[in-house]
């Protein structure tokens, strides 16, 4: 892969937790080696948040087969769309339930503070939109769900979108509830995927 994707990744990024014992979560970035494209992780041995890359062309492609509109599907890709992957970790060592809310989650990018875009919200918007049923049923299966409670071992996936336009920078502050505590970390350095156009088979 060219420097160009590799995108002013940071080798030690900035975080901080906020919460009194416990293990602080580390953040770290690099190249998922499946999506070929970079990736920013939160973790410690409790809990892992990984946010992956998602070049505007997957997500044009991805949605247009699900019958959106060039239009709407266009409105998805321009929004910063990640791959993001959460895990209950605790069963390894010391269960507890693990709980988040993205509406508590803050998105810092240009001096300006911003909520994340939900699936609630865009579930606002396709209908206003005339969206058709079958399309906005798809779009909120394929999203990350804004609130989830994970047993120890459990995970799921689904896309995040910050809300921004493509390579654009930001911070974004995630908190999270576990053994009976709210804990609150920054991961610093990230960058919305560039509108490039690369051929598809650099990412098989």
């Amino acid at each position: 892969m060219g420097s160009r994707f590799v995108l002013s990744l940071i080798g030690a990024l900035l975080l901080t937790e906020s919460a009194a014992g416990g293990t602080a979560a580390v953040a770290t970035t690099g190249i998922d080696e499946q999506a070929k494209l970079p990736y920013w992780q939160l973790a410690n041995k409790y809990m892992s948040l990984r946010l992956v890359q998602r070049l505007p062309d997957q997500s044009r492609g991805f949605f247009q087969a699900r019958a959106f509109s060039k239009e709407h599907a266009e409105r998805i890709a321009q929004s910063c769309v990640f791959q993001t992957v959460f895990k209950n970790l605790s069963n390894q060592s010391d269960p507890s339930p693990l709980e988040y809310n993205m509406r508590e989650w803050v998105v810092y990018s240009k001096g300006r503070e911003r909520g994340m875009k939900t699936r609630e919200d865009w579930a606002t918007e396709w209908q206003e939109a005339q969206v058709a049923q079958p399309s906005r049923i798809a779009f909120e299966w394929a999203m990350m769900p804004t609130r989830q409670a994970y047993e120890p071992g459990d995970y799921n996936w689904g896309m995040s979108m910050f809300n921004l336009k493509p390579d654009t920078p930001f911070d974004v502050k995630v908190v999270w509830q576990q053994h009976g505590k709210t804990h609150n970390a920054m991961i610093k350095g990230i960058r919305c995927a560039p509108d490039i156009h690369p051929d598809p088979e650099e990412y098989q």
